[in-house]
């Protein structure tokens, strides 16, 4: 476990720096044009196309920053957006062809073998709620809707020419910025340019609001401290590492029967927990000070149940090493990962998908028995953290 928090770690450091290098890169060999030219492609990089590597490359290290981010949260998606953008961070530094795109080269070939080692820590996904979606969606649709109408309309606009005239347009239009260098000349024109604006604030104001709220509340939360006095107060309650389709009905069994505390970093889970006034801590489920803020010191039950075994799995380590006597329960999602979570310090390790089929097979006879089946109208609802 040690080895594979330390290979997160490095995979994060590296990908951050590669983006800071790319950004910093990018920006001194825009300002310093004079820079003297070397590397195997000096002979053949026009100037203007090694102006734009650097203006591009500055780009692609705010998206590298974007990746380490994810990365830092274990997110798999983070880990795609690096990969593809590490070799095209070394290809813009040699483009760039300067003395101070060497450090930029060096560090995509160190960054590529760290990430493909590291494969394997990054397989979480991103929790988008319906709102977050379909505010996404909106936002890509004014984008279309304005780039396609201008285009189709470039005879009602001065200086739209190409359809990259057509998305600057829009871009500027929906954003509200009107630089003034493209004008309708006519009455469509005009009207069409007012459904741009009211379209682009509109879904630019939701996108933003959506994806934001949710950590603000989280961040203000965290800093007032507005639970951290329940937490405190928190004995012999059932602590609940992570949130997804497997802790869901366990969150719905203890409502209202027992204390406890569902510890997750995703914003969204934070904002839609709270909102059912189910007391939540915003934060990694496998960190210690997490751990201890949730008062895992005096837990009766500690249970991990998400759909990411390796993410359990450091955690029921973690909770192990807090409180050696608790009573750890987990789920495996795979089959081969049961003897990984008891390795790791579980006192029970689920199969859900092994039980449900066996449910099933009872529910249905097949096994010669007609007794009742869990979640069947003649099952009574159990405590899942009882012995």
């Amino acid at each position: 476990m040690d080895r594979a928090l330390a290979g997160t770690r490095l995979s994060v450091a590296v990908t951050g720096v590669l983006g800071l290098v790319s950004v910093v890169t990018g920006i001194a060999n825009i300002a310093y044009g004079d820079v003297a030219v070397i590397g195997p492609l000096q002979p053949y990089v026009p100037e203007a196309v090694r102006v734009a590597a650097g203006f591009s490359g500055t780009i692609t290290g705010f998206c590298m920053l974007l990746g380490a981010f994810g990365l830092k949260r274990r997110l798999r998606v983070g880990w795609w957006v690096s990969v593809v953008l590490v070799p095209v961070t070394a290809a813009q530094g040699l483009i760039q062809s300067s003395p101070l795109s060497i450090p930029l080269v060096v560090l995509s070939v160190v960054a590529v073998p760290v990430l493909l080692f590291n494969r394997r820590r990054f397989d979480g996904s991103v929790d988008l709620t319906s709102t977050q979606i379909a505010a996404g969606v909106a936002l890509v649709g004014v984008q279309a809707y304005g780039t396609v109408g201008a285009w189709a309309l470039r005879d009602e606009f001065t200086n739209v020419e190409t359809p990259l005239d057509a998305f600057y347009f829009t871009i500027v239009t929906a954003s509200t910025v009107g630089y003034g260098d493209i004008t309708a000349s006519s009455g469509i024109g005009r009207l069409f340019a007012i459904t741009v604006l009211l379209f682009g604030v509109a879904s630019f104001g939701v996108a933003i609001g959506s994806l934001v709220t949710p950590i603000i509340e989280a961040r203000l939360a965290a800093a007032l401290g507005r639970d951290d006095e329940r937490l405190s107060l928190l004995e012999d309650h059932v602590v609940i590492l992570g949130y997804g389709d497997l802790t869901e009905p366990v969150v719905a069994e203890l409502t209202g029967r027992r204390d406890f505390v569902v510890v997750t970093r995703e914003p969204g889970q934070v904002s839609d927990l709270t909102s059912r006034e189910i007391l939540t801590l915003a934060a990694d489920p496998t960190d210690e000070t997490s751990m201890e803020r949730a008062n895992v010191s005096d837990a009766a039950v500690v249970i991990a149940a998400t759909n990411n075994d390796a993410r359990d799995a450091f955690g029921v380590l973690t909770a192990r090493e807090l409180h050696p006597n608790v009573r750890i329960v987990a789920a495996a999602s795979n089959a081969e990962n049961v003897g990984k979570l008891e390795r790791a310090g579980a006192d029970v390790v689920v199969d859900p998908a092994q039980i449900g089929g066996k449910l099933l097979v009872g529910a249905a006879g097949a096994d010669g028995r007609n007794g009742s089946a869990a979640g069947s109208r003649d099952s009574e609802p159990t405590d899942p953290a009882a012995e």
